[in-house]
């Protein structure tokens, strides 16, 4: 169990101030600096320094943090293992992005919880950015996304590749006739999903390896919801750049139709992460394994 010194060491991290950590923990600021000390001590290294009277965490001090972090996300797991143990009933909190909570993991989710009667589930949304937040505050044990993530810091397992494409309504006139490349676009309105939104982060790198980015675009329609989106797009108010499985229906039924150019051809992972190092790393491989589409 950790003890209330790594407690009052991740508390520091996290308001990166001796005084508020203080008030935090409701213990004095020496308290607080002699935790630190004792900790310092303790690995042979300095946790923090300070520069022009801003506190830095340093490499040691991060890679402590990392560790601390995850036993604790583990102690939390633990504990509601021992509830489980005691109550007969096992409880798996899973946090997933908007489109592939809503479009791609549903049938799978529903197959695993009939061959686990003996399971509660939490199902979180939220976008990437988010779900690593749960992730490492210990709110969710595992996550499944769609956008980039530093991959040497979690565990990983893929989940699908998925096509990534431009899409519009089927009878949409372009300002530009016959579009062929990225840049012939920018002068359409471009439906966004919301800065932090795996949709969103993979088409800022593909634009950005064409020189371009979301404001090249004249105009916009920032949204939250993948389906406003595209009921957006089926009532032609703009253009979308999305995974295709989100507009399958549409496609195949003719209402929306896929924009091609010549310079736009991507595909993208759908992974599961989990805490790097967890000590229950082997449990969620398994999860992961059946959860899978590929089973």
């Amino acid at each position: 169990m950790l003890d209330f010194r790594t407690n009052t060491f991740l508390t520091v991290c996290e308001t990166m101030n001796f005084t508020e950590a203080a008030k935090r923990l409701n213990i004095t600021q020496p308290a607080v600096s002699q935790h630190i000390r004792f900790l310092e001590n303790e690995y042979n290294t300095q946790l923090f320094l300070y520069h022009n009277k801003q506190l830095y965490i340093t490499q040691t001090g991060k890679v402590l943090k990392k560790r601390l972090m995850t036993m604790r996300n583990d102690q939390l797991s633990i504990l509601e293992e021992m509830k489980s143990v005691s109550g007969d009933i096992e409880l798996l909190s899973i946090g997933v992005t908007m489109t592939i909570g809503e479009y791609a993991v549903v049938d799978r989710i529903a197959d695993f919880m009939n061959h686990h009667p003996d399971m509660n589930l939490h199902i979180h949304f939220g976008n990437t950015s988010q779900l690593l937040s749960l992730l490492d505050e210990g709110k969710i044990n595992l996550a499944l996304v769609e956008g980039n993530y530093p991959k040497d810091r979690y565990g990983h397992m893929n989940y699908s590749t998925e096509d990534y494409i431009g899409v519009c309504k089927v009878s949409h006139t372009f300002l530009k006739k016959n579009p062929k490349t990225m840049n012939d676009l920018k002068n359409e309105r471009l439906i966004v999903r919301e800065s932090g939104s795996g949709t969103r982060n993979i088409l800022e790198e593909l634009l950005l390896a064409r020189g371009m980015e979301i404001s090249d675009f004249e105009r916009y329609i920032e949204v939250e919801n993948m389906h406003t989106i595209i009921g957006l797009l089926k009532r032609d108010c703009g253009i979308s750049f999305m995974y295709k499985i989100a507009v399958a229906d549409e496609l195949e039924s003719g209402v929306l139709k896929e924009i091609k150019l010549s310079d736009f051809k991507m595909q993208h992972d759908f992974d599961f992460i989990w805490e790097k190092d967890s000590i229950y790393t082997d449990k969620y491989i398994k999860i992961c394994k059946e959860l899978s589409i590929s089973k």
